[in-house]
């Protein structure tokens, strides 16, 4: 496949290099293998907002649908500077093998805004969010493709965008997007799922590995949404969580932290760094020699880098495994607004855990008999069931 100036990018030239390795190891049909390699449908849309100031800025705006072959697509909305359809495109592949592999009846999709969400008054969001779901319209919808909160974008956002469609449609649709609030049909436990999802992941590893996760020293890099609720479930579950750093700095304290306490003063300074229960370290210096890596973010490992990792023996948890949690009860809370029925979070939380328990064991199994490493066989997995879709679906016409 040649590849276009716009799909030249470090994330999606490693989402596209380790579906061409899997190919190999699954014996995938050129034919397949070649429709995998490109997004089902790619739209840009311009994003123009009226700002504060009474002047007109024009936003760009991406919504990538990788494949459709086992069900309507799924995936985040994010707002960040860097934005770009390379990065949506491969964060769209990596959501597809992500929804296979945790037997979800999903495609993967992705979508972002260009933009520095943090300059933006609440208003601007507002507006920002609004039109760019206005603009992408055609192409999400319960049935076709159901955003999610991501990098830069809350539950605050779903609600917008949920409102603008159901009011272009004229009713509610509880469905037309997941991580809203629970007052309009949000799911409990879905704020805490993907933090959720990665202790249980890392439980099941560690049982495989013939260790306890209590009493384990831990180091948790990011301090948001996500890192933020590992490391209270950590701490809850008996760990050591020594080290702790963001994009401004980090945190170090060999007899733990007290994540209560860093919380308390990351809402009111926005920063882990300044902490006083414990000693400042860069994000650099914060790195440690880890025996077991979860990698609770998309896309946070480039191949170099998991050559080193092998060769020191380190279990890496890959992120399609890792993070599952928020995708599933996502779908759980899709499920739910469908049907107009909700289910208890100690309903949720159970069936998360079942659900991540069966695809860590599914991909410690895969591991084990094919030799390979858990990315490997998590890629195994995920590539042969969307491919599995497509050799029942044939190709139209």
């Amino acid at each position: 496949m040649t590849t276009h100036p716009e799909f030249d990018s470090t994330l999606y030239r490693m989402a596209v290099t380790q579906l061409d390795e899997v190919a190999k190891r699954v014996d995938l049909e050129p034919d397949i293998h070649e429709r995998l390699r490109h997004p089902r449908r790619a739209l840009v849309v311009s994003v123009p907002v009226r700002m504060d100031d009474g002047r007109t800025e024009v936003f760009c705006g991406y919504r990538v649908h990788h494949n459709t072959v086992l069900g309507p697509t799924k995936g985040g909305l994010r707002f960040a500077p860097d934005v770009n359809l390379a990065e949506v495109t491969a964060l769209a592949m990596l959501m597809s093998w992500k929804c296979a592999l945790m037997g979800l009846p999903y495609g993967g999709a992705k979508g972002g805004i260009r933009c520095d969400a943090l300059a933006l008054s609440a208003r601007e969001r507002e507006s920002l969010t609004r039109r760019y779901t206005a603009e992408v319209m055609p192409i999400i919808g319960p049935d076709v493709d159901i955003p999610a909160p991501d990098l830069g974008t809350d539950e605050q956002t779903m609600a917008w965008m949920m409102d603008t469609y159901s009011m272009m449609q004229g009713k509610t649709i509880l469905g037309a997007v997941t991580g809203k609030p629970v007052l309009i049909g949000g799911s409990a436990g879905r704020r805490e799922a993907t933090g959720r999802g990665v202790i249980y992941a890392l439980y099941q590893v560690m049982r495989r590995l013939g260790r306890e996760l209590r009493a384990q020293r831990v180091v948790v890099q990011g301090f948001g949404n996500v890192g933020s609720v590992v490391a209270r479930l950590l701490s809850k579950e008996g760990c050591v969580v020594v080290g702790i750093s963001d994009i401004r700095g980090g945190v170090w304290n060999t007899k733990g932290l007290d994540i209560q306490l860093l919380t308390q003063h990351v809402a009111d300074s926005g920063t882990v760094a300044g902490f006083r229960g414990g000693e400042p370290l860069s994000n650099a210096e914060i790195l440690v020699r880890a025996g077991v890596i979860a990698e609770a973010a998309n896309g946070p490992t480039a191949p170099e880098a998991d050559v080193i990792l092998r060769e020191r023996r380190v279990t890496v948890i890959p992120d399609i495994l890792a993070n599952a949690g928020g995708v599933v009860v996502s779908y759980f809370e899709w499920l739910q607004g469908l049907q107009y029925h909700f289910w208890r979070e100690s309903e949720i939380t159970s069936r998360l855990q079942e659900v991540m328990t069966r695809a860590v064991n599914k991909v410690w199994a895969l591991a084990e008999t094919s030799e390979v490493d858990l990315r490997t066989a998590a890629l195994m997995l995920g590539v042969r069931r969307v491919a599995d879709g497509y050799r029942t679906r044939g190709l139209y016409p």
